[in-house]
């Protein structure tokens, strides 16, 4: 059951496509409501009690214990008692005696406290008074989940070559780096599928651009690119590079298509490529206008993208220079807390005619960005596209995935690409992932190993780090034949994954997922927040210490135990409880359940060679409900088939 609760005048997210009616009565269950300059939201929680969601949060996946603030921020310093990330997804659901789960909608800030100090009160402040409030009531906590995915819309279908293993990094600055890396891969036997271009391939770093000396055809090249199985991906960020003679420039000046200052001019920030305006995506026709810029792209072949920058992320602005200047070679990034000035400092105007400061409607600028794209592409491609983000607000998802940003390369972040998986499916995002092997930092061969072992089964699979990291590629790394291992198990689960993927975003369902929602009576599984459940039949228990050979893994029931090495797929049937289990660097174990099934496809260089219905069975059940399609068209529906295990 929903019950939709309105305050004031809400500024209209689209987050929510049902239409739920407000409902009549003052009385909130579960909350006690306190009115004041700052709306206050109070529960008391049980002993005993968990909470879930909050998406892109830090810490595990049981939110207890700590305080978070909504407020998209752009800070790569991510560290365990941080209070905010690059999404705003105000959805948690309270699992105990009678569960419920709340979903915030509003665009502001808003803080979180999930009982820091242990009193056992959960408290969430809202800095406006305009905002809805949706209280969901079910009988399990995964159960509420799937009620909350039912009401925010089908997650955005990538196609299927964004499945595939993807390399990156902020430095690829010309053709011939691009070639060298696709043809490294190649050479070691690494599976490829796109590589993404950071803001170097750009002409002084503005959007929709392309420094011709760098790369002279792209046209040309993507093309060769295709006929290897390759995509490009390249990044486009929020500003607008003020320059009068840029067609983008003077069109967005002329119908006033920019975020407003307080004297009434366009507003001024320092990014990227120098002083900038920002788009008013709160605008529908500002939305479409940016997102028909994309046929730059999109007329030289492109049909993969990652949206950037758009917290909005700013270095200064025509109010305040700041001190210190990004340092490129040291990957410095002002802090955010320092821009909360700036955010007050422009303005937007709402199809409704209101105007409201970024400050007001934060959240929401990043998603709008990531609609305006998604929109765009939908008119300009007959096929469907690859497309995320890193600022988001719940909604966005029906346009594109995410990534959680500008990590580390540490021990803590690969544990928090596992925390975040499940938390992102709760809130709609099914296509995410994290930077693997981490964005700063330098990566060691142990830690890369470990984490491409967790990335195999997360939908956004991309090797990404920064220009003044040391390289990670796979093929940089001694003994590379454990790297083609470990990235050859993806495409040979595709079929599974794809399938599971598909079938999680029509059925509006969640694919990765705690251990407590497949095994609700199970205690100990209720505890566990290392092991996750992927899709129908799989359950992962992933090495996420330093220096270790193997863990302790928890099995809710027996299962089939599968060691995945050079040499193939081994199984072996064991029974439920704790066991202790060595997992070297070259190999990766995962699980599959009783009387289920995992098909597995044939070893390939990338999806364009791979047959997804050309399977072999893994498991012990007797059939298996797969989804398979083209790959890329759009209008798709349940094609399923039942793949049933040979006599």
């Amino acid at each position: 059951m929903i019950t939709k609760f309105s305050y004031g005048k809400p500024v209209e997210t689209d987050a929510v496509v049902q239409d739920i009616p407000v409902s009549g009565h003052e009385q909130i269950r579960h909350f006690s409501r306190k009115k004041g300059p700052v709306q206050y939201f109070t529960c008391m929680l049980g002993e005993d009690d968990i909470v879930y969601g909050l998406g892109e949060t830090m810490r595990g996946v049981n939110k207890r214990g700590a305080r978070y603030i909504s407020f998209n921020y752009d800070d790569p310093h991510h560290k365990d008692d941080m209070p905010s990330m690059y999404g705003a997804h105000n959805f948690l659901v309270v699992d105990g005696e009678k569960p419920f789960g709340a979903f915030f909608d509003t665009p502001s800030k808003i803080v979180f406290d999930i009982d820091s100090k242990s009193t056992g009160v959960l408290s969430v402040a809202c800095e406006t008074q305009d905002l809805y409030l949706y209280i969901i009531e079910g009988e399990s906590a995964y159960g509420i989940v799937k009620q909350f995915l039912g009401i925010i819309g089908r997650s955005f279908l990538p196609p299927l070559w964004a499945f595939g293993y993807g390399q990156s990094r902020w430095g690829y600055k010309t053709e011939r780096d691009v070639r060298r890396v696709a043809a490294k891969h190649e050479e070691a036997g690494i599976p490829l599928d796109y590589i993404c271009m950071d803001i170097d391939y750009m002409d002084r770093y503005i959007d929709f651009t392309v420094n011709k000396r760098r790369f002279p055809d792209l046209a040309g090249f993507t093309a060769r690119l295709k006929e290897k199985g390759l995509r490009l991906v390249p990044i486009v960020d929020a500003g607008i590079k003020i320059e009068p003679g840029n067609p983008v420039y003077d069109e967005g000046v002329k119908n006033g298509y920019f975020c407003q200052n307080h004297e009434g001019t366009n507003f001024k920030a320092e990014v990227w490529p120098g002083m900038t305006h920002f788009p008013d995506f709160f605008q529908e026709k500002v939305r479409r206008w940016f997102g028909d810029q994309y046929r730059f792209y999109t007329g030289q072949g492109l049909t993969g993208f990652w949206n950037d920058m758009n917290e909005p992320a700013i270095f200064s602005t025509e109010y305040r220079t700041k001190d210190t200047k990004p340092d490129v070679e040291r990957g410095d990034v002002d802090q955010p807390e320092r821009h909360i000035a700036d955010f007050k400092d422009f303005f937007h105007r709402l199809d409704d005619g209101r105007e409201k400061s970024n400050y007001e409607v934060h959240n929401l600028y990043g998603a709008l960005m990531t609609r305006a794209s998604g929109e765009g592409l939908d008119r300009l491609l007959d096929q469907r596209y690859l497309l995320f983000s890193r600022s988001s607000y719940i909604g966005a998802h029906r346009y594109g995935g995410i990534w959680t940003g500008d990590n580390a390369s540490t021990w803590e972040m690969l544990r928090q690409n596992v925390y975040h998986m499940p938390s992102l499916n709760m809130c709609g995002f099914l296509y995410s992932g994290a930077d693997t092997g981490g964005f700063g930092g330098n990566c060691t061969r142990e830690l890369l190993l470990r984490w491409l072992a967790v990335s195999v089964f997360t939908p956004l699979m991309r090797n990404h780090t920064a220009i003044f990291t040391k390289n990670q590629e796979c093929y940089r790394f001694r003994q590379v034949e454990d790297f083609q291992t470990v990235v050859s198990l993806r495409y040979r689960l595709l079929p599974y994954l794809y399938s599971e993927f598909m079938k999680a975003a029509l059925r509006q369902d969640m694919l990765i997922r705690p251990l407590a929602f497949d095994y609700p009576g199970d205690g100990k599984a209720r505890r566990i927040q290392d092991q996750l459940m992927v899709g129908e039949s799989v359950m992962i228990a992933p090495v996420l210490e330093q220096g270790v050979k193997g863990r302790v893994v928890y099995l809710p029931e027996p299962m089939t135990e599968v060691r995945w090495s050079r040499e193939g797929f081994a199984c072996m049937e064991v029974g439920a409880g704790e066991r202790t289990v060595m997992a070297p660097l070259n190999q990766v174990v995962f699980y599959i359940r009783q009387g289920k099934l995992v098909p597995v496809g044939k070893q390939v260089l990338n999806t364009s060679e791979l047959d997804l219905l050309d399977v072999e069975l893994l498991g012990t059940g007797t059939e298996y409900e797969q989804y398979a399609d083209d790959g890329f068209t759009k209008d798709c529906g349940l094609n399923r088939c039942v793949v049933r295990r040979k006599e």
